[in-house]
């Protein structure tokens, strides 16, 4: 199951910080995404680097500063996420038919880990010998 390959602890942030925030954050934990999360703990939108990447180049484009534009700005707002009883084969699914480079995982609608596409690929590994022939 998706529960026993997910990253637990997480790397959340608020739809009002700063890009400049995120990216010093995907910098410091070498990371490169992350959930965002609203006061009260609820899923909102996903941050990656690929949305700060859209900032850096509109902020020169425009000859903005990047210090002051939100995360909420620039996150993806409709986020799929799974569930986390969901198999690892049906997680591989799910990054096939889309293209995202890490999924949240939900329980009764609550945030509970993030599974990327090499957690899906490390579980694979582990699980050939027992259920693939």
């Amino acid at each position: 199951m998706v529960s026993d390959y997910m990253t637990r602890k997480l790397v959340t942030f608020s739809p009002q910080q700063s890009i400049l925030e995120v990216m010093e954050a995907f910098a410091k934990y070498k990371i490169s995404g992350g959930p965002v999360m609203d006061d009260n703990g609820f899923l909102v939108g996903i941050i990656s680097e690929a949305d700060c990447m859209k900032q850096i180049s509109e902020s020169r484009y425009f000859n903005q500063p990047i210090l002051d534009k939100s995360v909420e700005r620039f996150m993806t707002k409709n986020v799929e996420t799974i569930p986390s009883d969901m198999t690892i084969f049906d997680a591989a699914g799910v990054f096939d038919r889309h293209n995202r480079r890490r999924l949240p995982v939900m329980k009764d609608g609550i945030l509970v880990g993030q599974i990327s596409r090499k957690d899906i690929v490390v579980a694979a590994l582990k699980l050939s010998g027992a259920n693939w022939k």
